[in-house]
């Protein structure tokens, strides 16, 4: 597996991320953990692992905490696999009735934050997390506040280093304008179907304008200050290899991929996430699946450089029209 130095860190970590979504069995309040959830994260640790794959994404609300929980009983089965891994968590989607009577909502006060990556860590059985992201955009976010709760967290030795998700090049910089650590890291929507970041590379200067929202600058941005792109879904929740689609621009495109695979001798999901990795910004695509043969055709990727012209070929495809 090909690996990537993060910037602004002592982090080397494999060019695929294995998501932990899928984890923990059920999304329902009161489901229990099963050994056939355990048997789950064992294999997809163990297979991750086996593939190359050191890097692991969670966010606490997945399968509302399960996924972190299961994960961490295998950790605690076996604690030597924890060395063997860059582990990264998300805090800040808070559940409706959390507590009782409350809407769902964004929180990024000093008190959650903390609260949140002490339960992270506690049910993954670490005494560190390598990354905490924030997960998505709180309007009532206070720079100064999250900057404290940074801090302790750092101090502490409980979490290394910081980032976000779903958040554009302002939200970034204002945030990282209160920081004394440098961000390391934003997680977005990235994919052949959801390409705003590539579309926002051709439409200066074209009218009409086809900008696309909160995309403008953010990948330079990123660039210029070390911060790592992550794609979250980066084969569209399958559309990407969906062959049988509704929608005649993601049906073409899904034929495009499977055609491409079938000229490299690859899997057709390795096509759509070499077409992420060929961009010079080092996307890591998170895997959102836990299968194990499914990890290993993801992992065909990064061994597969698409041409030049395959690359545009797969872009013009998925817009639906011709270069400008």
């Amino acid at each position: 597996m090909k690996m990537l130095q993060l910037k602004n860190t002592d982090l080397t970590v494999s060019r695929l991320c294995a998501g932990a979504m899928g984890l923990g069995g059920s999304w329902e309040p009161n489901y229990e953990l099963s050994s056939q959830d355990e048997d789950q994260a064992r294999s997809f640790i163990n297979t991750a692992l086996e593939l190359g794959i050191n890097f692991f994404d969670h966010a606490d609300i997945y399968t509302r905490t399960r996924a972190e929980a299961v994960f961490g009983r295998i950790l605690h089965e076996t604690p030597s696999l924890r060395e063997r891994m860059v582990l990264q968590t998300k805090c800040g989607i808070r559940w409706k009735d959390d507590p009782p009577g409350t809407p769902q909502r964004f929180d990024f006060s000093k008190e959650h934050i903390l609260r949140s990556a002490e339960a992270s860590l506690k049910r993954l059985n670490t005494d560190h997390l390598d990354i905490l992201l924030l997960h998505r955009p709180d309007v009532l976010a206070e720079g100064e506040e999250i900057a404290e709760a940074f801090e302790t967290l750092r101090s502490s030795g409980k979490v290394r280093y910081f980032g976000v998700s779903n958040q554009s090049r302002d939200h970034v910089a204002y945030l990282q304008s209160f920081l004394n650590q440098p961000l390391v890291a934003n997680q977005v929507e990235m994919s052949l179907l959801h390409h705003g970041f590539a579309e926002a590379g051709i439409s200066f200067n074209q009218f009409p304008a086809r900008y696309p929202n909160g995309w403008e600058g953010l990948l330079e941005y990123c660039g210029l200050k070390g911060v790592s792109l992550q794609a979250w879904s980066p084969l569209a929740r399958g559309g990407v290899t969906n062959t049988q689609a509704s929608d005649p621009r993601h049906r073409a495109t899904a034929e495009l991929v499977t055609r491409l695979a079938a000229d490299h001798g690859v899997a057709p999901e390795a096509v759509a996430l070499a077409w992420l990795l060929r961009h010079p910004a080092q996307i890591v695509p998170v895997l959102g699946t836990t299968r194990g043969d499914r990890l290993a055709a993801c992992a065909e990727s990064v061994n597969l450089t698409l041409s030049r012209e395959e690359w545009y070929l797969l872009f013009e495809t998925a817009r639906g029209q011709a270069m400008p």
